[in-house]
């Protein structure tokens, strides 16, 4: 009930701002054409006094019109001749050239129609004018007036998008917390049964196996309980760590995947998170994994180079659509069946933002393949 609300409130603003822009624009441009229409009646009025001086019936107020009248209009009166016989607000550069001229009176002629005046009984005058500086100011208001618009709402829903985030992350981040808290308690009473099961002489290779999956338990519960809080990064050996989590991997995944591991012959430290890195890894070949649907070969690269490491994990899946390169990282987006789609979003934040480095799709085609690649630095 509250979400229908909070949309309906969201459509109600959408409706108001919409109603608010279109009467400023409707307004501004009432208010260009009635400034355009007063302008005119100030160049006929000009045109009439004109008319009356080459009549010689010219009146005070005429002559007031002709002399003392403040027009910032751009004119050019023409004879029949098409000779310049008045002009006013117009350089004297232009006056002076006869293509400029003519360039001017093309302007012009679209931005007003000409006004005739007769003039000395069977000769006839043209007035070309163009529109004031104020008014062509005007004229671009309303397309400024609809950028800040845009740019206002482009404020808003950058805003609106990062608060949204920042609300995910929180959820993921308690999901995460709160995962790790309840797996924290049976794991607690497997490790005290576990003692039990040692007193009661139970054949030690059950308890051995036991214990690997308690201590995997452990693990993944303390990468659990590190989202949401800044992680210590300590100089390992990235080769080794990479090396072990892909045997681990591998021995529990189907054998009709076939692996393929490139690792460099030398240790290489980086400051890391051993757990979180490790995760990253298995987050990774997992969806690879998924993807090749339990058949196909993953392969998983690293690389060194001079100021960074590059790990690749390629498959032979399904693929994914070029537009999806980027939403794939985003919390919650799936294409599976069944899933949160919270791995790569975290695997995302480990890299990114505990590790300071990149994580992207390399590359990946049709029904051919997917790479994923991370890069970290090796200072950081």
């Amino acid at each position: 009930m509250l979400f229908k609300n909070k949309t309906f409130l969201r459509w109600i603003l959408i409706s108001i701002s919409f109603v608010i822009i279109t009467l400023i624009l409707w307004n501004t441009y009432v208010f260009f054409q009635n400034f355009k229409t007063e302008e005119r009646s100030k160049m006929q009025t000009w045109a009439k006094a004109q008319e009356d001086m080459s009549n010689d019936n010219i009146s005070e107020v005429g002559f007031h019109v002709l002399t003392g009248t403040n027009y910032t209009s751009p004119m050019l009166v023409l004879d029949e001749e098409g000779n310049v016989n008045t002009s006013e607000n117009i350089e004297e550069s232009v006056l002076q050239n006869e293509e400029k001229i003519q360039m001017l009176i093309n302007q012009f002629k679209k931005e007003n129609t000409p006004i005739k005046i007769p003039y000395l009984e069977d000769k006839v005058l043209t007035i070309y004018y163009g529109n004031s500086p104020t008014l062509n100011k005007l004229k671009y208001y309303p397309l400024a007036l609809i950028l800040i618009i845009v740019l206002f709402i482009a404020v808003v829903y950058f805003f609106y998008k990062s608060n949204k985030n920042a609300e995910q992350n929180k959820l993921w981040t308690g999901m995460a917390k709160e995962t790790a808290h309840q797996i924290g308690t049976p794991l607690s009473s497997l490790v005290g049964w576990t003692e039990i099961l040692k007193a009661e002489n139970v054949n030690p290779e059950y308890i051995e196996e036991i214990e690997k999956d308690i201590n995997r338990l452990q693990t993944i519960t303390d990468r659990f309980s590190k989202i949401g809080s800044i992680p210590k990064l300590e100089k390992i050996d990235i080769v080794e760590i990479t090396k072990s989590t892909c045997q681990y991997f591998q021995a529990r995944t189907s054998k009709l995947i076939d692996f393929k591991i490139s690792l460099p012959n030398s240790q290489i430290e980086l400051n890391l998170n051993n757990q979180l890195y490790s995760w990253t890894i298995e987050n990774l070949a997992k969806n690879a994994v998924d993807a090749m649907k339990g058949k196909g070969l993953l392969t998983i690269e690293l690389k060194s180079f001079e100021k960074h490491i590059t790990l690749q994990i390629s498959d032979t899946g399904k693929g994914i659509a070029k537009s999806n390169f980027n939403k794939i990282f985003q919390p919650g987006f799936t294409t599976k069946k069944r899933g949160w789609g919270l791995g790569l979003s975290l695997a995302k934040r480990i890299i990114e933002d505990y590790h300071k480095g990149k994580i992207k799709v390399l590359k990946s085609e049709t029904d051919k393949g997917t790479t994923i690649q991370i890069m970290l630095f090796k200072e950081l």
